[in-house]
């Protein structure tokens, strides 16, 4: 399973974000620096409406939707990279998760202790990406140095890093994160090998007041943060309240929908948070349908027929014979597989297919020894 790690300076709502995402009080959340020390991880489900509808198509009580799973990164401070505050040890945390979830302050609290005495969420998102970059830099350099001597010699793997590594150190030395320096796709594939952290995709969570969410969208700490991502990171940034989405923990669907329209707000911004992160990793979601359970699959984007059937069990990718489908909005709009199949939306789909996100799939396999 793919994980996405919460990042962010101390005391911006990470640990009460984890908290409201996991649905769990298992991330101690605290008014001071370093509260989290070891990451704290949990396994998401990943809202998605479309199991409902299907469980009513298919006449079944049981829904299984598909999981992505978080970790809670403790704060990191200027100087991470050289060890400040419990620097190295959060950075190898980071390097372990695969895409970036980065939590910035963006409301103003008296009562609320910000690490550097007062709220600039973009001054904010520089001090850690700096700290990712100072930190990547010096994994670069280290590597040009061991390689060197196998360029030297003619080593061609060694020739090939070494182009990479330059520009990227280039890069980096400029204040660029890796994410954004020019490469090409053979020259990406070979620096992912290098697993630099600020290559991992992000995305920024803007933590707003309770009573700012309905109008988050003339926050200013906001307005400044999705300018900022989109012309200097080419990220996505969305809107949530750590404090909301605690408050939600607790109650009961219809009592936290009640509370939402009080608010103004139609879906918590959890929601939205969580499958953004989803599609971040590169996941995409099929379905199976029937009697016994109506279930969310995750692949990867671009996985084929026979891999979206091995998620299921390797013998049904060994022995992948064809896989009978129909796109959801097709089943839905036909009402059931057999009107499905009488206007031909229903087909079957051989080894070459690449799944869609929102297939409703069933697979024929020969069985294996």
């Amino acid at each position: 399973m793919l994980r996405a790690g919460i990042v962010g300076l101390p005391n911006v709502g990470k640990s009460t974000l984890f908290n409201a995402v996991t649905r769990t009080r298992k991330a101690e959340a605290a008014n001071y620096p370093f509260c989290t020390i070891d990451p704290n991880v949990g396994i998401v489900t990943v809202p998605d409406a479309r199991l409902a509808v299907l469980k009513d198509i298919a006449k079944t009580t049981v829904i299984i939707p598909a999981a992505v799973e978080f970790v809670d990164i403790a704060g990191l401070v200027k100087g991470a990279s050289q060890g400040e505050g419990l620097g190295n040890k959060f950075l190898t945390h980071i390097r372990e998760v695969d895409a970036i979830v980065q939590v910035v302050r963006c409301f103003e609290d008296a009562d609320i202790h910000h690490v550097s005495g007062s709220v600039d969420p973009v001054r904010d998102i520089d001090v850690i990406n700096t700290e990712l970059m100072l930190a990547d830099l010096e994994t670069v350099k280290k590597r040009r140095e061991r390689g060197s001597k196998d360029a030297k010699r003619g080593d061609k793997t060694a020739i090939a890093e070494e182009a990479v590594l330059a520009k990227l150190e280039d890069g980096l030395g400029e204040g660029k994160a890796a994410l954004v320096i020019e490469l090409t796709p053979e020259e990406r594939a070979l620096s992912k090998g290098f697993f630099l952290l600020s290559d991992k995709k992000t995305i920024f969570a803007c933590n707003v007041r309770e009573n700012d969410l309905a109008a988050a969208d003339t926050n200013p700490f906001v307005l400044n943060v999705r300018e900022y991502v989109k012309t200097h990171l080419d990220c996505e940034a969305v809107v949530i309240s750590a404090q909301i989405e605690s408050d939600l923990v607790d109650l009961e669907p219809e009592e936290a929908t009640a509370f939402l329209q009080e608010l103004g707000v139609e879906e918590s911004g959890i929601g939205a948070l969580i499958r953004s992160t989803y599609h971040l990793l590169g996941l995409r979601t099929y379905f199976t349908a029937g009697e016994k359970e109506v279930r969310a699959w995750t692949i990867h984007m671009g996985d084929t027929a026979p891999m979206a059937a091995g998620v299921i069990h390797s013998d049904f990718e060994r022995g992948f014979i064809k896989a009978e489908t129909v796109a959801y909005e097709d089943l839905v709009r036909c009402g059931s597989v057999a009107a499905a199949r009488a206007e031909g939306k229903y087909r079957m789909e051989g080894k070459e297919y690449v799944v869609a996100d929102g297939d409703v799939m069933l697979f024929k396999f020969a069985p294996t020894n």
